[in-house]
């Protein structure tokens, strides 16, 4: 396993027992369309992210030195494999200071508790070292597995709003689940932001 001298380099935002964070770069495509790939089972209908080096050019340039976005890829510490990815929407700074999160785990890592604990290190540096006060998750009511990672990560349910996204060429239902800095949260204990 990478011990604590893999940071050295800077690669790493964060790093937690059993993965580290980084930021998404423009030589992921490989990888990540690979994984996107294999995973579209696992992602339908919920999400889709791009599976083709173009489509992934595209959606990390969105997120590469934008100061309204911030990407992370979740890796796996044994091997480096990108297990996942959780995003930070809609960066708000002035008096808001909050952020919307989007993310997946792949099919290799799914049911894991990989992205759970990357989710936990994402949180950290959002609250930390990025300065927000805020996050939110707008999660399809049917996305069982993505109500239980923001319930363990100490969300709580603000709302639901009819018709709030378009996805997959329909207007989707979303429940509205949000966390402030400062509020409990288990999956946050036991990660260290490195930055």
């Amino acid at each position: 396993m990478p011990d604590d001298r893999e940071n050295q380099s800077g690669r790493y935002l964060a790093v937690g027992p059993r993965v580290a964070l980084r930021p998404f770069t423009a030589g992921d495509a490989e990888e990540f369309t690979a994984r996107a790939r294999e995973s579209r089972e696992l992602h339908t209908p919920w999400l889709f992210p791009p599976l083709t080096a173009e489509a992934y050019e595209v959606y990390a340039g969105q997120l590469i030195g934008n100061p309204a976005r911030a990407g992370f890829l979740v890796c796996d510490r044994t091997d480096g494999v990108i297990a996942g990815f959780v995003n930070i929407n809609n960066i708000v700074r002035g008096s808001f200071l909050s952020g919307a999160l989007g993310y997946g785990a792949f099919a290799h890592a799914a049911g894991r508790g990989l992205l759970s604990e990357g989710f936990g290190l994402v949180l950290a540096h959002a609250f930390g070292p990025l300065g927000l006060h805020r996050l939110e998750a707008n999660i399809q009511p049917g996305n069982a597995a993505s109500r239980a990672l923001v319930r363990r990560a100490g969300f709580r349910l603000e709302g639901f709003s009819p018709a709030m996204l378009f996805i997959d060429g329909v207007w989707r239902d979303h429940e509205r689940w949000a966390v402030t800095a400062g509020a409990p949260g288990p999956a946050r204990a036991g990660v260290r932001a490195d930055a």
